[in-house]
Formats: structure tokens, sequence, C-alpha cells
């Protein structure tokens, strides 16, 4: 099977990559996870990926600390999951940058998006940290930012649930997945599919966005195929 999606915007939660162990990093899921993305390039898919940090931290959850701080805290611990990334993707073979919204030369490339789009074009996955740079911004609105600033043809968010429900299926028995919803419902239903302001800028870029279980990264290459994964959100 073909691709359906040339270039891909990949968000990928902190959670995600800690594994059972809920806090830090599971290695062998990092590497599962970066042997699908292998596998996507392979493919011929342009990879870019927006990572959280709430496997380290979250600033929202920082109780008496000054906000603006604590995200920028919690920006720090999304740049040790992007190196996390690029050092598993490196060990399957797959060229990979780094780039960070907040200048540290030594660690990373500055993000820049003209050098992210020549990244992509030549075959290189593409990390981004430290969401957008700025405190009170989500990684989801970074990730629907870069989406848009990269001409991602969709943004993917990889979470530990198989779609969207119209309740926490984890509470309730009688949840009902959605296998299409458009930005309209998110918004009105104000659906946990992400944070009222991505919604809004895909919505307005006319970037779809599909929402997946990463607990099997296998979910990541029927997704780029247009199998039908997780939920899709589009404009209707």
């Amino acid at each position: 099977m073909g691709l359906k999606y040339k270039r891909i915007l990949l968000k990928l939660s902190g959670e995600a990559l800690a594994g059972e162990q809920k806090f830090g990093l599971d290695y062998d899921v990092v590497q599962h996870i970066c042997e699908s993305i292998r596998t996507c390039t392979e493919l011929g898919a342009e990879v870019a990926i927006v990572v959280g940090g709430g496997n380290f931290w979250r600033g929202r959850s920082s109780g008496k600390m000054d906000r603006t701080r604590a995200d920028h805290m919690g920006m720090l611990g999304t740049v040790i999951n992007a190196l996390a990334l690029a050092d598993a993707l490196e060990q399957l073979g797959v060229p990979v940058r780094v780039q960070t919204a907040i200048a540290m030369q030594q660690v990373a490339e500055p993000y820049v998006r003209g050098r992210a789009v020549r990244h992509l074009e030549k075959g290189r996955v593409v990390v981004f940290g430290c969401g957008t740079g700025n405190p009170f911004f989500s990684t989801d609105t970074a990730s629907s930012l870069r989406a848009a600033e990269i001409g991602a043809q969709i943004m993917m968010k990889a979470t530990m649930v198989d779609g969207v429900y119209d309740k926490d299926p984890h509470k309730y028995a009688d949840a009902v997945k959605y296998d299409t919803l458009t930005f309209s419902e998110v918004l009105n239903k104000e659906l946990a599919v992400m944070d009222m302001t991505a919604a809004s800028m895909c919505k307005d870029n006319h970037i779809p966005v599909l929402v997946f279980d990463i607990g099997d990264p296998d979910n990541l290459v029927r997704a780029v195929q247009g199998e039908a994964v997780g939920t899709l959100v589009t404009e209707g």
C-alpha cells in the first residue's frame, strides 16, 4: 500500500515515551516508536515531530510556582525527550535533526522554518523541542503551529487511547468512540482532543488531525498509508 500523507507532523506526548512506568523514559518503548517512524520514512513519508514533556514536568500542575518559570521548565523536559528520540532514530540508521524554539546551540539547532523544510526534503526526520518557545502555550498548540509552518498535510496526535470518545472511556463503559469529527464539533462539545487554541489553529489552516493509539506503534504506519485508525478530525 502506498502513502496517503507525504508530509506529516507527529505529536508525541511525553507520557507515550514513559511507557507503563508513567515517568521518565522507557527506552524500549522509545525504540519501538522510532522503528515505526523509520518504516514511515522508508515508505517515503517526511516526518516532523513535536514532543511533549509531561513525563518529566507539567507546568500547569506546579502549584505555587510562577507559571512562566514552570512552563520554561517543561520546555526543557521536551528537549530531553527530543534528544532521546534523536538518539534512537540515529541508532536505527535514520538521519535526524533536533531543533529547539529556545536557543541552545551546543545541544540542538535553533528552529528555523526554511532549514526544517529543507531537512524534510532531504529525508531527515526533524524533532521540534521547547514547544512554541513561549509560556502559556501547550505542545498541542506548538504542533498545530509547526504543522502549518512546514506545510504538513496532517497532524497526527499519538495518544494512549484509540481515538476520541464522547466521555472518558477509562471511567465510563458506555463511552462511544467517534470515527470522524468536525472541528466545530470538537470546539462546541469541548471534546478532549486537544486544547481549543490548537483546534482553532488547525481549523483555520485546513489541517486535519488524526488522534490514534501509539500503544501499538504500527498504528502510525497504518495511518500514513491511509488505513482507518483512530479518529479523524476535519473541517467537515
